[in-house]
């Protein structure tokens, strides 16, 4: 069955290791992640972003269609169900349509408009027994058409959300979504380390989980972050394989094209990707 996000977290957060966050887009993506979780027996968070959502026929779809893998997979490890970079409406849709974990971005609101709407959310989570994110200072980069400058979060600001009784805090420490340049000046360590004293207990999250490298996923992961995103690694190794199966020309079958054919290889280049970043991170073995 699918489960908040709370005890993963926490558990985590206490340990020492991080939980991933894999974004999904159709049935092949879930099911790859799903698998991979179960083989490697680590618990996995399921990113849905509004973007995703909407290709899949809507949050009630998405829902039911993961309840259903993971019951028919047999998957024993927890999974959360989760809502990326949601707007407000987007959060309580989500809630109605049976996800387990939500997140409310409002990063690019006024800071009061941000805690009363998380405010709204944290009492409407509690009822619903949800796990809730929130955000302070946009992360950079552009994902499913959010754009972000790439603040660096206000501790005294994290510290305030994160009181409100969040399940988890996102910040801006300089990360980005899609793909970093080159003159990217890499995480902002001290300010995580502010972030985390003034958050307390709270979980941490980090965004943009492709292409930072490895000493510094470490370094974040023992100031306090317990779930990190991946999202454009998975569009790219997927994106790869595919090209290349086409490109050979294998998806020629003499009897008519076969979609499950060519989907196969980029669900396998998924799978890969969740191995490495879950080692990487830690959660192995911990479910």
């Amino acid at each position: 069955m699918l489960v908040n996000a709370k005890d993963m977290l926490v558990k985590a957060a206490a340990s020492g290791y991080a939980v991933g966050q894999f974004n999904i887009n159709n049935l092949e993506w879930t099911k790859a992640v799903l698998t991979t979780a179960q083989e490697l027996n680590s618990p996995v968070i399921l990113g849905v972003s509004e973007g995703a959502g909407k290709y899949m026929c809507g949050f009630k779809t998405v829902a039911a269609m993961s309840r259903a893998m993971v019951e028919s997979l047999g998957i024993t490890v927890p999974v959360a169900l989760h809502l990326d970079h949601g707007s407000y409406g987007a959060c309580l849709d989500c809630v109605e349509a049976g996800f387990t974990s939500i997140m409310f971005d409002g990063s690019h609101l006024p800071f009061d408009e941000n805690i009363e709407k998380t405010s709204a959310l944290v009492k409407l989570c509690a009822e619903r027994g949800l796990s809730l994110e929130a955000e302070v200072g946009s992360i950079g980069g552009e994902e499913d058409g959010v754009v972000g400058m790439g603040e660096v979060a206000d501790p005294q600001e994290c510290g305030r959300i994160a009181a409100l009784g969040v399940t988890m805090l996102a910040a801006g420490i300089g990360n980005i979504h899609g793909k970093y340049p080159a003159n990217w000046k890499g995480l902002d360590f001290g300010a995580l380390d502010k972030i985390h004293q003034a958050a307390g207990s709270i979980p941490l999250v980090l965004h943009g989980g492709t292409g930072i490298p490895e000493d510094m996923i470490r370094k974040a992961i023992s100031l306090g972050v317990a779930k990190i995103n991946v999202n454009t690694e998975c569009q790219l190794s997927f994106q790869a394989a595919t090209r290349a199966y086409i490109e050979a020309g294998k998806d020629l079958q003499g009897k008519g094209f076969d979609p499950r054919k060519l989907l196969a290889p980029g669900t396998e280049a998924i799978k890969a990707t969740v191995r490495e970043k879950t080692a990487l991170f830690g959660s192995a073995g911990k479910a």
